[in-house]
């Protein structure tokens, strides 16, 4: 699904990660999540966040199953992330970020696009998950055809915490 008004990204290399990644791919996020979340959720679930799940042991396990995804710039320096797995048989982008320097480029449009083209062929759909005050990911999403599917309820006292998940239909 290409957007108007999104250029293409310069100089942007899209590839699966290998296991040569796997310390790049934690510095990347142990930057991005805090300066992105922080703001958003806390301080300490942020780095909650890092600590489940941009983890070396988590990074490998991702890498393994060939699931994660990596964005290079020109020198070989990763200013995106992304990653496909599943949930029963939709799969599912857990993982789509990108450095706040390369952030309005078009770097996420190609990585979704290119986890997409890995999909089965009439796979009926992917879904993408974003916590709930993340307004510039949930309208990300929007503008490349991800529309609200459920909302998960992590704390009741925390609402900007809750878990939006959004489908895209793939297959008519």
């Amino acid at each position: 699904m290409t957007v108007p008004g999104c250029a293409a990204p310069a100089s942007v290399e899209i590839r699966c990660a290998v296991e040569s990644d796997v310390a790049a791919v934690c510095a990347f996020g142990a930057v991005v999540l805090p300066a992105h979340y922080t703001p958003l959720i806390g301080a300490d679930a942020a780095q909650e966040l890092v600590t489940d799940w941009w983890s070396a042991p988590a990074t490998l396990r991702a890498v393994d199953a060939q699931a994660l995804w990596v964005a290079l710039d020109a020198d070989g320096e990763i200013v995106g992330v992304g990653e496909l797995g599943h949930i029963g048989d939709d799969p599912v982008i857990y993982k789509l970020y990108i450095g706040a320097h390369r952030r309005g480029e078009g770097v996420g449009a190609l990585l979704i696009d290119r986890m997409i083209a890995t999909l089965a062929p009439r796979t009926p759909r992917v879904l993408i998950e974003h916590v709930a005050a993340n307004d510039r990911a949930a309208a990300f999403f929007e503008r490349h055809g991800f529309v609200v599917d459920h909302v998960d309820v992590i704390d009741p006292h925390a609402p900007e915490r809750d878990v939006v998940w959004r489908a895209r239909e793939l297959a008519a």
